[in-house]
């Protein structure tokens, strides 16, 4: 009898791993032991790491854009799906070519949950939801700038600012004027790295890096945002409003 072989496919370099699990040739003991290797080998040969690794993508128009479903109830009773697209808001920002707001969902108080309830997205949107309340939005961030690079012609710090108030209400208004990039926000924030990098900064130049899959939660903490690598990134966000103590 032949003896048997994992074949495993690495997404990267396409390369097979042959590791033998059985041989009519060896005791019961071996093929327990063989087995044991195949499973070291599989994780050995790299398979967590190409988990961890971001979407290769160089440019957000090489993605496309992140679907919703929205689920609620019929008349009936019975649950349906009332869309499965791109969210109703999406919001760019021209200043700062690249970075874009997915909002997804946002609540006020006490959620109902009859079912009934319109997207409250095509009423448009907030920067930060009042005590209790929720927003859950994506946030595309553009790719790390070349050396050199310029924003485009008129843009200034403060007409950006008031652009992203503009289009996504109360969000300029929680930056520091003195520490571009540095914001605070009454809300507790839970974040997730979907694709690509982030560099997270708080007071006193503390960093961490975070990579695909990596979370953080934001205690109304000052911080700013710095994307590492040339690629976008894609980040999720729930926020929930609080109060200063």
């Amino acid at each position: 009898m032949g003896r048997l072989s994992w074949r495993w496919w690495s997404r990267n370099n396409k390369k097979s791993v042959n590791v033998p699990l059985a041989s009519s040739e060896n005791p019961e003991g071996a093929d327990r032991r063989q087995l044991l290797q195949a499973f070291s080998a599989i994780a050995g040969s790299g398979a967590l790491a190409v988990m961890s690794q971001p979407a290769g993508a160089k440019d957000a128009s090489d993605l496309p854009p992140p679907k919703r479903a929205l689920t609620g109830r019929n008349e009936a009773g019975k649950s349906v799906f009332k869309s499965f697209d791109v969210t109703t808001k999406v919001v760019e920002i021209d200043s700062n070519p690249g970075l874009t707001f997915y909002e997804l969902y946002r609540t006020e108080g006490v959620p109902q949950l009859t079912g009934l309830e319109p997207d409250p997205m095509l009423n448009g949107t907030i920067g930060f939801p009042g005590p209790g309340g929720t927003m859950f939005r994506l946030i595309s961030y553009p790719p790390k700038r070349p050396e050199g690079y310029k924003p485009p012609p008129g843009v200034t710090f403060e007409s950006g600012l008031k652009e992203m108030s503009d289009k996504v209400p109360g969000m300029g208004d929680v930056f520091d004027r003195s520490a571009p990039g540095m914001h605070t926000s009454d809300t507790i924030d839970y974040g997730v790295v979907v694709r690509g990098e982030m560099t997270l900064e708080l007071d006193d130049g503390q960093k961490v890096h975070l990579r695909q899959g990596d979370c953080i939660v934001q205690n109304g903490t000052r911080h700013r945002w710095r994307n590492p690598l040339s690629e976008p990134c894609l980040m999720a966000f729930v926020s929930i409003g609080g109060k200063r103590g």
